[in-house]
């Protein structure tokens, strides 16, 4: 099956090597995690963007704030998106895979009651981790400026309420700083030291920009799973995946690939048919519609529709041979 070219092709450039195998039912996102290897997520954002990942075979996928506000609402991702709205796309994402959906939710919608019940709503609706970071109420996009962050005391409090309030250790917590863009790299080295005392498993520090900062948020850190954000013009450089793996990292997002693919092949597509009238010459850009069919699970459609196609016929013909029974007084 050929997903979309655009969208495909881009998926399949973050892999080094090819695409990876698909992890099997129920594997954890925890066990995925190994010193020295890096596990890579592409950001998806609706039920297209998840079978197309699907499709080429990742062990794990990030549901993409910025991605998933914008599809969903067509706003920024600047903290507008609710808790229920978010939860909603947790559920309807993860229901769609058995692959584990690391989610993003934002400084958790609240005080520390409000990340505690986010927390569990995310467990509950399928995320295999989710994401919480340390700036001010309403947030941010991590490469976008203006960003503020809130004490370090108070976002330490918010990874130890959820550290304490989901259900499972696999239901693994990713804590998020950005505070190396307004306060530093070595307050920010500081936050997510003490993220990992108060119970995280990863820790993401948000926007280094240099490989040097990385290298030195790999040695100071490097005793808990690191994460780095790998965004296509954004602040943080984009390495090899080998590269990453030297400087410490396990797990890379890359949160915007999907998206930018989807946005400048929407855009060649929508012009093209605004400047003819037709779609000649945008055909390059198209998937093949029978196999973007496939993709999407109308073969489940067809083979289901083929074995019932005389079941009401069946059971006719049952009830016109079973004896009737008579009745009377």
């Amino acid at each position: 099956v050929r997903p979309s070219a655009d969208l495909a092709s881009a998926l399949c450039r973050v892999i080094d090597g090819g695409p990876i195998a698909a992890p099997a039912r129920g594997t954890s996102l925890k066990s995925l995690l190994r010193k020295g290897e890096l596990l890579i997520a592409p950001g998806v954002f609706d039920g297209m963007s998840l079978k197309i990942a699907e499709k080429v075979d990742f062990q794990a996928l990030y549901m993409t704030g910025f991605g998933t506000v914008g599809s969903h609402l067509g706003v920024p991702d600047a903290g507008i998106a609710s808790y229920g709205e978010m939860v909603e796309r947790v559920r309807t994402l993860a229901g769609l895979t058995f692959t584990p959906l690391i989610c993003d939710a934002d400084t958790g919608f609240g005080g520390l009651l409000n990340v505690a019940h986010t927390v569990r709503g995310y467990e509950a609706a399928g995320a295999a981790a989710i994401q919480l970071e340390d700036q001010e109420f309403p947030k941010k996009c991590g490469h976008t400026p203006g960003r503020k962050v809130v004490s370090i005391e108070q976002a330490v409090a918010r990874i130890r309420v959820a550290v304490e309030s989901r259900r499972s250790a696999d239901f693994l917590i990713i804590a998020r700083t950005d505070a190396r863009t307004s306060l530093g790299l070595d307050e920010a080295i500081r936050r997510g030291r003490a993220f990992a005392e108060a119970g995280a498993d990863i820790v993401f520090v948000e926007s280094p920009e240099s490989e040097e900062e990385m290298r030195r948020i790999g040695e100071e850190l490097g005793h808990v799973p690191l994460l780095v954000n790998a965004v296509e013009g954004g602040k943080t450089p984009l390495l090899s995946r080998s590269r990453y793996a030297e400087l410490g990292y396990q797990i890379a997002i890359f949160p915007a690939t999907a998206f930018l693919a989807m946005g400048s092949a929407v855009e060649r597509a929508l012009t093209a048919l605004k400047e003819t009238g037709d779609t000649q010459r945008c055909r390059g850009d198209l998937a093949d519609f029978k196999d973007f069919c496939l993709t999407m699970g109308f073969q489940d459609v067809w083979d289901f529709d083929k074995k019932h196609a005389e079941l009401e016929d069946e059971i006719r013909e049952s009830l016109v041979k079973r004896p009737r029974t008579s009745s009377g007084p």
